[in-house]
């Protein structure tokens, strides 16, 4: 727990994006349902992560990483306690579990927090 697991990259063409991605590094991208998100597939073995590409949203930068974590409530008190700023509050990801998004305390970086969750609704 609490390792890097997941990174979005957020783009305003992502079909542009993605088509560069697949020619450089070979990645793979499939649409997630009905939604402006893909996931990325970044190659086989269990060196490395996988990610997601979205269209982008004013409130988030480019890239962002996210850590899973076993308790997602306890770890936003904890980012709290300690200066940092939840700037998405928790959210469920349905089938898959709940995220939100925080800044350390020089409040210049964005991390996503996810615990896994399938009976997030």
């Amino acid at each position: 727990m609490n390792r890097i697991t997941h990174f979005e990259i957020s783009a305003e063409n992502p079909k542009l994006v993605s088509q560069f991605y697949g020619e450089v590094f070979g990645w793979k991208f499939q649409q997630w349902g009905n939604n402006e998100y893909w996931m990325i597939m970044t190659g086989k073995g269990k060196n490395g992560i996988n990610g997601g590409l979205m269209k982008k949203q004013e409130n988030l930068p480019s890239t962002v990483n996210t850590i899973e974590v076993s308790d997602i409530d306890k770890t936003i008190k904890e980012i709290e306690k300690n200066n940092g700023k939840i700037e998405i509050p928790k959210r469920p990801i349905p089938g898959v579990g709940w995220l939100a998004y925080f800044k350390d305390p020089e409040k210049n970086n964005l991390m996503g927090l996810i615990q896994m969750d399938k009976k997030a609704m």
